[in-house]
């Protein structure tokens, strides 16, 4: 079944506790946290104090996406949040294994995200042990971008490895995700996706929801 993660940086954050409870009535499944450094990509988010803050707001898993360098940092603070999901970029760290292995010893799943440009054979030998990989079919850093369309072909060849194998790691799918996206991704193999823009600017999110699931 298909999961969606609405992005909370596209939330109003003057009415955060509000946007958060609405999008779970809504159908929401996990909420999506980008916490940005303004070192790894060109702009900064939020950081600890605020997904504390959404922690106890939310009653729907969090999926933490850091888009940072030293990506080890704080995973200790994530779990004591209740924090259920941290994925971070393969390109950031030269031990992803190491810190896979940190996130999944506090508990949580661990994701390994992939840029637009960096192959899924990058991260052959991390595929049996890792719980998720996330899929960028935008560049990181802001919202609102445009979906990179050969993306798919990355979710299809990450789908391939998964049944060829008899791995069980997720595929999940972040930028440019709507009704029509959110199809194609979804055809190619992916299971969770994330939309910010698109959801957050709907007239009605019970009906985008339901509009991304299928």
């Amino acid at each position: 079944m298909v999961k969606i993660l609405p992005s909370l940086l596209a939330a109003d954050f003057t009415a955060l506790g509000e946007d958060i409870r609405e999008m779970e009535t809504a159908g929401a499944d996990i909420f999506h946290l980008d916490i940005m450094d303004g070192r790894f990509v060109p702009n900064i988010s939020y950081g600890l104090p605020v997904v504390e803050a959404i922690a106890e707001k939310a009653s729907i898993p969090l999926d933490v996406h850091l888009m940072t360098q030293e990506p080890g940092q704080f995973i200790p603070e994530f779990s004591g949040m209740g924090v259920d999901m941290v994925s971070f970029h393969v390109e950031a760290t030269p031990h992803p294994h190491r810190v896979m292995q940190l996130i999944q010893s506090y508990g949580m799943k661990a994701g390994i995200v992939l840029n637009p440009h960096t192959p899924p054979d990058s991260i052959r030998y991390l595929l049996p042990e890792v719980d998720y990989v996330l899929v960028m079919t935008v560049n990181p850093g802001f919202g609102g971008q445009e979906f990179i369309s050969s993306c798919v072909d990355k979710i299809r060849e990450l789908d391939g490895m998964r049944k060829k194998h008899g791995y069980d790691f997720e595929i999940e799918v972040d930028g440019g995700i709507n009704d029509e996206t959110a199809g194609i991704c979804t055809e190619a193999g992916a299971g969770l996706l994330v939309s910010g823009s698109h959801l957050f600017s709907s007239p009605d999110w019970r009906k985008a929801v339901a509009a991304l699931k299928g």
